[in-house]
Order: C-alpha cells, then structure tokens, then sequence
C-alpha cells in the first residue's frame, strides 16, 4: 500500500473524487504542510495556521498509479488560481502535491509543465516535500457519503458544481 497526499482546497470536495475508486483503499481529510501541532478545522479554516486542507490517500499500486492520481486532481481543481479554490479562498485552500520521494516530485513537475504547455499558463501549485499529515475529526470524513445533501449544496455553492 502507497499514499498520496493532496490539498486541493475544501477536502470535502477533493475527497469525494476518490471515495469510490478502484484502488483506492481510503481517503482522510486532514491538514498538512503547516508547523503547527494538531492543528483543529476551525483554526485552519480560520487561516490562524500555516496549513492547507489536505487529502491522504492510501492506494493499491497494482491497481492505480501516483500519476493516475495526480491526473485526476489535476482534472478537479483550477489550477490558475492562486488564492484558493472556488469559494474558498485564503492560503488554507491553496493547492499543493505532497511529495515523498523523487519518482513523485518528478511526476508532479512534469504533469504541471504539460499543463502549462497546453494553457500558455502557469499552474499555481506547490510542490513540497511531505513533513506531516493530521486527521481532521471524524465529522469530516467520507463527508459526502455521510452527509450527502449537505455535501450536494457545498458544491453548488462553492462553484464547483454549477
């Protein structure tokens, strides 16, 4: 088993595309890339920590690729906006690709050139070495499954689904 680690902004939102996925084995929203200690949702969310709203993702390599992954969330996020995403805004939804190894930093750069290419536009996304991961409360995992309507309105009002 591998892990992926994504701040997409809402994790709520980035989360849900890969709840159900084959390969997938689990996805837990939490907190990641900031100094602070157990960092809590209302302190984040805030912006009163140097943290993002981050995604871990625990995968099966045989059945799915870091690069399939990262493809994916490239595909769900605005990758040219450099102050958050959708509604969310501040330094806690900006975007950021936990790395873990080189073989992952060189895949995230090369993806996010090819993204470039293609746009003439540079994508506002970190790319950081993994430090830490804290879970956020059990609330807010598998949001969109446990809270379905909840979650159906925080997409259309966040502008990611219109």
């Amino acid at each position: 088993m591998k892990v992926a680690y994504f701040a997409g902004g809402c994790f709520w939102c980035i989360a849900s595309v890969y709840n159900q996925l084959d390969g997938v084995i689990n996805v837990t929203s939490g907190f990641s890339g900031g100094k602070e200690i157990n960092p809590t949702y209302e302190d984040v969310k805030a912006q009163k920590t140097s943290h993002r709203e981050t995604i871990k993702i625990s995968y099966d390599e045989n059945k799915i690729s870091f690069e399939e992954l990262l493809k994916l969330f490239i595909n769900n996020v605005d990758l040219y906006d450099d102050g958050g995403q959708f509604i969310d805004r501040g330094r806690s939804y900006t975007l950021a690709i936990y790395y873990q190894d080189n073989n992952e930093k060189e895949t995230a750069v090369r993806l996010l050139k090819e993204q470039e290419k293609l746009t003439s536009k540079k994508p506002c996304v970190s790319i950081e070495e993994f430090i830490n991961f804290y879970s956020a409360s059990e609330y807010h995992q598998n949001f969109n499954l446990n809270h379905p309507e909840e979650f159906e309105n925080e997409l259309k009002e966040s502008g990611r689904k219109k």
